[in-house]
């Protein structure tokens, strides 16, 4: 059994609120980064910093055996917090929304166990702080930076993610857990004039607003209703002024989908709704822009098996739970090398179980339990904090133990 003493709780939990005080957008982690080196550096981990921009390396090494790779996201949001915190963020409008200063905080403090109390493991972990995850970019940029070349290639990559549900609960899935995810810019040009004119102007705004009604119809009609698919508009942007029509709108889309097939049917559809109502508008061809793309997440059988056994050896059993199908993406996929190198990814539940049971009673879920990317996302540290360390340190010595 692997037990986290107070003691580095407690350095842990100053890590943790001093990143939740300073967030950083992807590729701007500086301060992050360096804190994470420091920590590294006092452990005698081997460290690099720079990879892939932001992202940092650290290799701890004992003895031969395998490599295993261990990761952490270290981006924050453009969220304004809202959570009220007594460390809240410093930053306006950027916000540790997702968790990932969490991510940061859990794998240095595996490191620290690693590095310290534990003599009965050999091999080497490849502790990897990513930058960017948010955009869909920072895995891919440590990867073309020579991750792999530079560090070794790992026999099992290992991560996981704070999310909504009782504090100190693991959830896990086998095969396909996150989905796909693409994200995409469409550019509508019009022709630009006075708001009191509009027969003279081709009015991307009015585009806009039809071209945003008829992507709903991607997922109703497009797509089976046996094969989920999410397409969400996140972002329109068009004009300056009430009486001025402009030449151009801009939307951002997020597709997320589980089966490649799928995937490729949803993207042609979005390009032939898009072109299709510029040409009924008598616009110019719009620009239909991929701006990031990365592969479903996938658990790989075998290493789910032993990941499993390990958390049930070392937590009560009943804290080991099933996880659902998630329609939100990981760039962690990535860094399997296609599915070459075998993985395990699961999620360490972070709320308030007194809150969420009460919520649970009640009906109201949805409604009273922030989730992720909410401006009142915010786990509780106890036990999430301890249970996070104890997860990596777990998984990990399934594969390093003597």
């Amino acid at each position: 059994m692997i037990s986290t003493s107070p003691d580095l709780l407690n350095e842990l939990t100053e890590i943790y609120r001093d990143l939740h005080r300073h967030p950083e957008l992807a590729f701007e982690e500086h301060r992050t980064a360096s804190l994470v080196a420091a920590h590294l550096r006092a452990l005698g981990c081997d460290t690099v910093e720079g990879v892939g921009g932001t992202g940092v390396v650290g290799v701890l090494a004992r003895g031969e055996g395998p490599t295993v790779l261990l990761r952490a996201d270290m981006d924050a949001l453009p969220v304004a917090e809202k959570t009220g915190l007594p460390y809240a963020s410093t930053r306006d409008g950027v916000a540790h929304a997702c968790g990932h200063d969490l991510h940061t905080t859990w794998l240095i403090g595996a490191a620290t166990e690693l590095a310290g109390r534990f003599a009965d493991w050999s091999g080497r972990v490849l502790l990897v702080f990513q930058p960017a995850e948010e955009i869909g970019r920072g895995a891919r940029a440590m990867l073309d930076d020579g991750l792999y070349a530079r560090f070794g290639t790992p026999a099992v990559a290992l991560g996981q993610h704070v999310g909504p549900g009782p504090a100190g609960r693991i959830g896990y899935r086998d095969g396909v857990t996150m989905a796909a995810g693409d994200a995409i810019r469409i550019r509508l040009r019009g022709k630009g004039g006075h708001g009191s004119r509009p027969e003279a102007t081709v009015d991307p705004v009015v585009l806009a607003a039809a071209t945003v009604m008829r992507l709903q119809t991607v997922v109703s009609r497009e797509v089976a209703a046996t094969d989920p698919v999410v397409l969400t508009v996140g972002s329109m942007h068009a004009g300056t002024k009430e009486n001025i029509i402009p030449d151009e709108a801009e939307l951002g889309l997020t597709l997320r989908s589980f089966d490649p097939a799928v995937r490729d049917r949803a993207l042609a559809a979005i390009e032939r709704i898009v072109r299709g109502e510029a040409a009924t508008s008598g616009a110019p061809d719009p620009e239909v822009e991929l701006l990031y793309s990365f592969p479903a997440l996938v658990n790989d059988e075998r290493v789910g098996k032993a990941v499993l056994a390990a958390f049930r050896a070392q937590f009560d059993p009943a804290r080991v739970i099933a996880a659902p199908l998630i329609p939100a993406s990981e760039d962690f996929g990535l860094l399997t090398d296609g599915g070459r190198i075998p993985s395990a990814y699961w999620f360490v539940r972070g709320t308030d179980p007194a809150l969420y049971a009460e919520a649970q009673a009640a009906g109201r879920i949805a409604e009273n339990i922030p989730t992720n990317h909410s401006p009142h996302f915010a786990p509780t540290l106890d036990p999430t904090l301890a249970t996070g360390v104890q997860t990596l340190v777990s998984a990990a010595r399934t594969w390093l133990t003597r």
